[in-house]
């Protein structure tokens, strides 16, 4: 089994190094579709989290991040050697507690471990520090590595625990078959999408700063101002 593990560890890579070449062609022949599709979809993993009586986001946890990450259609492929890919959206709150725009984000990672076969799940990250963000909007952030990351705990009327209140800065959850848990991503790399950025908003040479702390006037589509307003209703009533 070990001899086999570099010609494994291979194919991964090569899966990885696919899924984001095709990503990079077909963001130069797409319309808007695609960017508009990922965000409803974050909308529906939103919709759908509120509505698991007691397995959700704990609400103590909710009411005071930072900032919030939605990946829709995470996919991992796993022959001992795993491999994660998946793209979606990044939104920060304001200091009157206001979310900002959405900005488009990608993660991928791998893993070693007993595991096999291919599974699609939607990824909640919630942030707790700016320190966090910032790392992200200044190239990419390695989750475990550049920032302290856990599986974040269930149930809606959850006590603030002392991990949350002292430790990581970044609290991982994954929706798959309408099962809702915390998740380990320690490892993954999450980079902002400037092309999509670019597409979505229309406007070339966009920075992720700009979209998310407002430096500029953005041409916003109905469907981001939907997700804010989403948002809003949900953090503001503590989930």
């Amino acid at each position: 089994m070990l001899k086999k593990l570099p010609l494994l560890f291979f194919i991964v890579v090569f899966f990885l190094i696919t899924a984001l070449a095709m990503e990079g062609i077909q963001g130069r022949r797409k319309s808007i579709t695609s960017e508009l599709e990922k965000v409803n979809d974050a909308i529906e993993v939103i919709e759908e989290m509120v509505e698991i009586p007691e397995e959700g986001i704990p609400e103590a946890l909710l009411s005071n991040a930072y900032g919030i990450a939605i990946i829709p259609k995470v996919i991992k492929a796993a022959w001992v050697v795993g491999g994660r890919y998946g793209k979606g959206v990044i939104l920060v709150r304001n200091e009157r507690g206001q979310w900002g725009n959405p900005c488009f984000v990608r993660i991928a990672g791998g893993s070693v471990g007993w595991q096999i076969g291919v599974q699609s799940a939607d990824i909640i990250l919630v942030f707790k520090r700016k320190k966090s963000i910032d790392s992200i909007t200044e190239g990419k952030i390695i989750l475990g590595a550049d920032a302290a990351v856990a599986a974040g705990p269930v149930g809606r009327r959850a006590e603030v625990s002392t991990d949350i209140e002292l430790k990581a800065e970044i609290y991982s959850y994954s929706k798959s078959r309408g099962l809702f848990a915390g998740v380990s991503v320690e490892g993954s790399a999450i980079q902002i999408d400037e092309d999509a950025n670019a597409n979505f908003y229309n406007r070339d040479y966009l920075s992720a700063h700009d979209i998310l702390f407002g430096g500029k006037s953005l041409n916003v589509p109905a469907v981001a101002k939907k997700l804010k307003e989403i948002l809003t209703e949900y953090t503001s009533t503590k989930l």
